[in-house]
């Protein structure tokens, strides 16, 4: 049995060994890979404008920083910052050396109802993102009257790949399990294969890390559909411990 990772780069390559070290043969293979952003250029001169900043992921938050470092510059002192995952805001608090509020849950839905964005009129608010992705939080704190802005600080490109070729690999494999983290992931993915060869993709168990994607999941065709709630490695590789012992 087998865990198939669909994360990008050094994300999926740490996942992989984590669940390889715990004894659970793992493979990678990324669907996206993440490129520089068309807003990244002058964010380090941009943010000081704002009285809030939310970063929608990890990638968002590293790519900001290197530009940072890059011309000397420091995340500013006087904003307020949320990330939407627990991860994203550990390494935003450790890059801004600043507090950094996010929900339990790691999705929009619940980072909105944080207590720091209920009272927002009038407040300056960047978006730290990739290209794409949902208007959600952009949307709900216009409503509440904030001045939004969205900064594209990282792209996603699709990655193509032979399904002839891979899909005979990873069942030799005895792959079973299949780790997807985004809706732009999951939906590639499925385009890429046959009908025939979907019909062996959906017998899999798939781990998501929202009830959003799950049901898209569900919608799609998989039988099997777990929420880690979290796209953390670390909650990741514990979901996927708990189905390979059986707990």
């Amino acid at each position: 049995m087998a865990v198939l990772v669909t994360r990008p780069d050094e994300q999926g390559s740490a996942l992989c060994q984590l669940l390889i070290d715990a004894g659970i043969d793992a493979l990678h293979q990324p669907l996206i890979s993440i490129k520089p952003g068309s807003s990244l250029s002058g964010i380090d001169k941009e943010l000081e404008q704002f009285d809030i900043i939310i970063a929608v992921s990890q990638h968002a938050v590293t790519f900001t920083h290197q530009m940072m470092l890059a011309s000397s510059s420091h995340w500013p002192k006087a904003a307020t910052y949320l990330a939407v995952g627990q991860k994203s805001a550990h390494v935003l608090s450790k890059n801004a050396q600043q507090k950094v509020h996010y929900p339990e849950i790691s999705d929009s839905e619940h980072l909105l109802r944080l207590d720091v964005l209920q009272h927002v009129a009038n407040k300056r608010i960047v978006i730290l993102r990739g290209n794409g992705g949902r208007d959600l939080i952009f949307d709900t704190l216009i409503k509440r009257g904030a001045k939004v802005e969205y900064r594209e600080v990282y792209k996603r490109e699709n990655i193509a790949f032979r399904s002839d070729l891979l899909v005979p690999l990873w069942q030799d494999r005895k792959v079973n399990q299949l780790v997807i983290t985004s809706s732009g992931q999951l939906n590639h993915f499925v385009s890429q294969l046959s009908e025939l060869e979907l019909d062996w993709l959906f017998k899999l168990t798939l781990y998501v890390p929202s009830e959003r994607i799950e049901q898209e999941a569900l919608q799609l065709g998989f039988k099997k559909v777990v929420n880690t709630y979290s796209a953390s490695n670390k909650d990741l590789l514990t979901a996927l411990r708990s189905t390979e012992t059986g707990q």
